[in-house]
């Protein structure tokens, strides 16, 4: 069994640094931390991996890894951890969070020192480096977003594309002449999260198929300074019948903040369709057309495959896709009435 002097031999660093990866009780250089964990992964080192075999007993606890950062909505990320929560409570077991940008470090001491029974992994990006780490760990890990790679992991998520794709039929079939989809600001966009790049190639497909211009506008800044300096290129053609596609609910707020501001009628002025629950999407002072992304279905999925996978042999990397649900509010028009 590999030790932490093996993998700080085979890393090329001290026990020390090792143990500081693994802790994260020092800061530790990105490259650093990098080489500790790849030789983590090649010699599926588990600090304390002896423990779990001790009767074979259960923690009866999930880890469950999600990025939070200062750009997350957590509008939309908290349904996801209400229901794994409330999912895991009704078969007897907690959820452990971590909320580290980098999730590897982490998992590596979940399992290692026999924290949890398994993991669920959110934020999934198209080229994930932490999904070679966790096929090694050595209990069920599912994912919640899908990447170009599982690494025969099982994944569970929302169909994104289709969900743009809606989105925009929804403003096409109501008369808009224009579609403008409110993207993310360039940070968010260079993190190659599939289900940004999955929702906004679905709406522009659709777009092109109904032969209707659509534009991706990404405010240069995050927040409401973005959106106050981007209004002039968002609103533009507007007489003509303009269609919004709002992808986050903070959007959909600005969104109708604007409106307000510019004194515009959502659904008569300007048609939106936002993507959030319809929880939310009937909390707004004008009800919003939505297509909801189907927090609870889709974590309801993952949970009962976590616990498929504690209870049987069955084999991993199946793939599950949610799809998405449109209902018309009062931000479109009627279908035809323009």
């Amino acid at each position: 069994m590999a030790t932490s002097k093996d993998v700080a031999e085979l890393a090329g660093v001290s026990q020390s640094t090792v143990s500081y990866v693994m802790t994260g009780k020092r800061p530790i250089s990105a490259a650093t931390r990098a080489k500790v964990e790849a030789a983590m992964a090649q010699l599926r080192f588990h600090p304390n991996a002896g423990a779990r075999a001790l009767a074979g007993r259960r923690t009866n606890v999930i880890g469950l890894v999600v990025r939070l950062g200062v750009t997350t909505d957590m509008a939309g990320v908290l349904p996801f951890i209400d229901t794994v929560t409330s999912e895991a409570a009704a078969r007897d077991f907690d959820v452990v969070l971590v909320t580290a940008e980098d999730g590897t470090a982490s998992m590596l001491r979940l399992a290692g020192r026999s924290l949890v029974d398994a993991i669920v992994l959110m934020d999934i990006q198209a080229h994930d480096e932490r999904l070679a780490t966790a096929a090694t760990l050595g209990i069920p890990v599912v994912l919640i977003g899908l990447s170009t790679d599982n690494h025969g992991l099982d994944a569970v998520d929302f169909d994104f594309r289709r969900a743009g794709a809606l989105a925009v039929e929804e403003l096409v079939a109501s008369g808009q002449r224009r579609i403008v989809v409110l993207g993310e600001p360039p940070e968010v966009a260079a993190k190659d999260f599939g289900f940004v790049a999955g929702f906004e190639d679905g709406a522009v497909e659709a777009a092109r198929l109904a032969e209707v211009p659509i534009v991706v506008l990404r405010p240069e800044v995050a927040g409401w300074r973005g959106m106050l300096e981007l209004a002039p290129r968002l609103l533009e053609g507007r007489e003509d019948g303009l269609g919004i596609v709002a992808r986050t609910p903070q959007a959909i707020t600005w969104v109708q903040q604007l409106m307000f501001i510019e004194r515009l009628e959502p659904g008569h002025d300007i048609a939106l369709v936002g993507l959030c629950t319809d929880a939310l999407a009937q909390s707004f002072s004008v009800p919003v057309t939505n297509v909801s992304p189907e927090p609870d279905q889709v974590s309801r999925v993952a949970m009962a495959r976590v616990f498929d996978l504690l209870d049987t042999d069955r084999p991993a990397g199946r793939i599950h896709l949610v799809p998405p649900r449109l209902t018309h509010r009062e931000t479109t028009p009627p279908r035809g009435d323009r």
